[in-house]
């Protein structure tokens, strides 16, 4: 049923209010977000209408794009965040039927927040129409030739719309803190699967024909598409999972555990209001672990391990329909809001269905990751703040540990000083009161000292809310990760290091977090032959573990381990995980010798990469075209 259908029958019924109020509803609004130029206190798109022709061999999207707006009365434009897209028609309408050409405006484009788009409104126009093409190096999507597939027999186009890359294939009010539903049409060529973060289908379509749609409004981050040969198989009543035919079997292998996650999900967090969880293993070029697109996360398949021992990423993309997805950050400036909170939900998961020591082993690797990420911030960083400042930058300048386990060990702390009980019924109220709406850091900071800490002054000061959100480095009281299992990993590496022969060390049962704390707690230089001691007899260089490899070939590459440098080439021309590309490449330019390596490396992989991590990686080797 098309939109002009849907709002008659609304019309007819007597809820016209539901889409044509005069005045925005969403009191969550925030007041300025630096990285969009949308004024949604004046006008906003609450409904997108999407018709989208995708041409493999030009690589762009052909798009018509419907907006239904709600705006404040006498305002005379609005304003839609664009970037590299070639607008070709506007039109506008009062009642959704009957479009008529408006005058508009594409402005100056900045070379982070792209161009905005001005058009003129009508008296009552209610619907506004944009035809355009999208550029052929849009920074939200990436088109594979089949050679860079599982299958290698299909191509395969992938969107990443976070942060704010949306606006490159879809004119839209591109920032966190405003929603809307939408649905499509999307013509593909026949063969191939479409699938968007919305209902989808589980088979082909014949004529290459689907349609979808979003019931549950989203910020425009999350609007999502991916195209190629693809198959579904059920994990559960509510889950599945989508993957290339020669992935597929691995995929649901692994992924088995889902229905299960959300159920402890539930029971702590309350209801999954997004009704179906299923999950779409990528091409290796998809530069994430997983992108929280709801109703289907994106996933690398760097996480089928062969063993479950990688899933924790899955519980983390879960939780974003809880955190992140349901009660989302304002601005990217509160990105930790969204982070911080899902790491501490998928722990909380993974205590569920592993054990807490398994928890543990990922909240001690959270934290080393923490201090790492500090030190090359710098401890009185602004950086290393919860709530950030952004602007005039883009935001995935503030996309590192910070948000994430930062924010973990603030809610982690929280937890400690009130109780678990107390902490999660705090949580749970905050997911069933702020439902489908958007929060700033003030906000929640008020929130929480009224609601959870109910304003006790000596409370207050042991947690000390200023110094953890808008305040540098890792507060004194951070939470100490006790995990038993990596102290046994420390006695083996003590052992280890005393020169004891690796054929004798206990590991036989490590898990992969097990490996990560070794790996990382060798030597930085000077163990050449204590990495080959290592490598005889664990195989490390030849593991399949990509968690292991990224690790064990970052210290490789300290050590100067040279048996090591093929498997480097060939993991980093096969992978485009950022996670992984960044530490090696760094590596790789702390010597004049690396440097070269790293140089003639990216030259050959450079193609293979998204253009998110492109961007990360060219400033690391000083790519000049």
């Amino acid at each position: 049923m098309s939109l002009h259908h849907i709002l008659s029958l609304l019309i007819w019924g007597g809820i016209t209010a539901v889409f044509f109020s005069c005045t925005p509803k969403n009191e969550n609004l925030p007041i300025n977000d630096p990285h969009s130029y949308s004024q949604p206190h004046k006008a906003r798109v609450v409904h997108l209408e999407l018709d989208l022709q995708l041409d493999f061999d030009q690589q762009q999207i052909n798009g018509t794009a419907v907006m239904q707006l709600e705006r404040q009365r006498g305002v005379n434009q609005l304003i839609l965040d664009t970037k590299d897209l070639d607008i070709q028609a506007v039109q506008i309408s009062d009642d959704g039927g009957n479009f008529s050409d408006t005058p508009y405006l594409l402005k100056e484009k900045d070379s982070i927040l792209g161009a905005p788009l001005v058009i003129e409104l009508g008296p009552a126009t209610r619907y506004v129409s944009v035809r355009y093409l999208t550029s052929p190096g849009a920074e939200a999507l990436q088109w594979l030739p089949p050679e860079l597939t599982a299958s290698k027999r299909a191509p395969f186009l992938l969107t990443q719309s976070q942060a704010i890359n949306a606006r490159t294939w879809v004119p839209i009010q591109d920032s966190p803190g405003i929603r809307f539903t939408y649905e499509a049409r999307v013509q593909v060529p026949p063969g191939l699967m479409a699938l968007m973060s919305a209902t989808n289908p589980t088979s082909l379509s014949e004529n290459g024909i689907y349609e979808f749609r979003m019931e549950q409004p989203i910020p425009a981050y999350l609007l999502a598409l991916a195209v190629g040969e693809l198959v579904f198989e059920p994990l559960g009543s509510r889950t599945g999972v989508y993957a290339e035919p020669t992935v597929i079997q691995a995929a649901t292998f692994e992924l088995a555990e889902m229905e299960e996650m959300m159920q402890i999900a539930e029971r702590l967090y309350g209801p999954y209001r997004w009704e179906r969880y299923d999950v779409i293993i990528l091409p290796a070029s998809f530069p994430f672990g997983g992108m929280e697109n709801p109703r289907l996360t994106f996933a690398t398949p760097t996480i089928l391990a062969g063993d479950r021992s990688l899933v924790s990423l899955i519980a983390h993309e879960l939780a974003h329909s809880w955190s992140g997805n349901l009660v989302t950050n304002a601005t990217w400036n509160d990105f930790w809001l969204n982070e911080g909170f899902t790491v501490y939900l998928e722990y909380r998961i993974m205590e569920e269905l592993k054990g807490p020591d398994y928890a543990e082993m990922l909240a001690a690797l959270s934290y080393q990751d923490l201090a790492k990420e500090v030190i090359k911030l710098g401890p009185q960083s602004p950086d290393t703040h919860l709530k950030l400042n952004l602007e005039g930058r883009h935001p995935d300048d503030g996309m590192n540990s910070i948000a994430y386990d930062k924010g973990y060990y603030f809610l982690r702390l929280l937890e400690q000083k009130v109780g678990r009980e107390q902490f999660d019924a705090f949580l749970r109220k905050y997911f069933d009161t702020y439902a489908f709406k958007t929060m700033t850091t003030e906000r929640f900071v008020e929130i929480l000292e009224k609601q959870l800490l109910k304003e006790d002054e000596t409370l207050m000061e042991e947690i000390d809310i200023q110094a953890w959100v808008y305040g540098p480095g890792v507060p004194r009281n951070v939470p100490q990760a006790h995990s038993k299992r990596f102290e046994q990993v420390e006695a083996v590496l003590m052992s280890c290091m005393a020169g004891e022969d690796p054929q004798k060390l206990e590991t036989a049962n490590w898990s992969t977090h097990e490996w990560l704390h070794f790996i990382r707690h060798l030597p930085d230089s000077g163990s050449a032959s204590l990495m080959t001691h290592l490598d005889q007899t664990f195989h490390l260089t030849a593991s399949t573990n990509a968690e292991i490899q990224c690790a064990w070939y970052t210290q490789a590459l300290k050590n100067q381990y040279e048996p090591a440098y093929p498997a480097i080439r060939n993991f980093l021309m096969h992978v485009g995980r950022r996670k992984f590309l960044m530490p090696l490449y760094e590596a790789m330019m702390q010597t004049p010798e690396g440097r070269k390596m790293a140089y003639d490396i990216y030259r050959q992989a450079r193609k293979n990469y998204h253009p998110i991590a492109i961007n990360s990686i060219d400033r690391v080797v000083g790519w000049v075209e």
